[in-house]
């Protein structure tokens, strides 16, 4: 996975040059991955005019969406698939994944549902509502239904930080086009310096404030353990991430193969 010096968005990276196996990798600039595009700007960001990008989906929240609303290049279709809508309706505690901002923001909030130890616990349930929420299953399936249609061009999938929904989504993916373990893990690592970055000052401002700097890493990083969460998830209820993408998504054969043979390269 190969990042990309955008100064208009953050954690840009390019799937292509995945290594996969028999010496194959996924062909650059067909899928890409972000955090949020409130502050895209093809005009004055060579780095994303060249990406010549023709779909974009936004795995955020409602509140999200409104807080910090798309910019997409000219030509672009924007596609919302809502991953967190289940899971934001139905808990008393936030979804970390869709409220990382507003916790930072206020140490004492923070504390009240992530603090001692609680985000590891709180990001692990996410990750496994990825996989069983009616609103996470069918907003996989619009992306990946997007990513293997007939005429499909490239394509970027964000959230907010571009982490754990858009980690989930990156982990589908390479999962489908026979990467192994080790390399799926590699690259859902990746992004934490990207995401440190982008958030320093609002880490350094919650660390002025009184925050626990502990508190903050859990919030804005990712660690082996949440998509190990989602992947257990996935095998205890289908066996396998293909069997999870065909029945439990339900994205057709052919998408899914549409997606292999397009992003699979010498």
């Amino acid at each position: 996975m190969t990042q990309i010096p955008a100064t208009t968005v953050a954690n840009l990276r390019d799937l292509g040059g995945t290594p996969l196996p028999h010496g194959r990798s996924v062909r650059p600039g067909l899928v890409l991955r972000s955090g949020q595009l409130d502050r895209m700007d093809p005009a004055s960001d060579p780095a994303v005019r060249a990406l010549n990008l023709r779909t974009v989906v936004d795995f955020r929240s409602v509140a999200e969406r409104t807080d910090h609303p798309d910019r997409v290049p000219d030509g672009a279709r924007l596609i919302v698939a809502d991953v967190l809508a289940d899971q934001l309706a139905t808990r008393s505690a936030p979804a970390a994944a869709a409220q990382i901002k507003h916790l930072l923001s206020n140490p004492a909030l923070a504390e009240q549902h992530v603090g001692g130890g609680r985000a590891q616990k709180l990001f692990a349930e996410t990750y496994r509502g990825f996989v069983t929420t009616a609103s996470a299953r069918a907003a996989y399936r619009t992306f990946l239904t997007e990513l293997g249609a007939p005429d499909a061009g490239p394509l970027l999938f964000h959230c907010t930080a571009g982490k754990d929904r858009t980690g989930w989504a990156a982990t589908l993916v390479l999962s489908l086009l026979g990467a192994d373990d080790e390399t799926i893990e590699r690259e859902y690592l990746s992004v934490n310096p990207a995401v440190r970055q982008a958030f320093a000052p609002l880490v350094e401002g919650f660390i002025a404030a009184g925050g626990d700097p502990e508190t903050a890493l859990a919030v804005i990083g990712v660690v082996p353990e949440y998509l190990a969460a989602a992947l257990d998830e996935v095998h205890a209820r289908h066996g396998s991430v293909e069997t999870y993408v065909r029945e439990g998504l339900g994205v057709s054969g052919e998408s899914v193969e549409r997606i292999r043979e397009r992003l699979i390269g010498e």
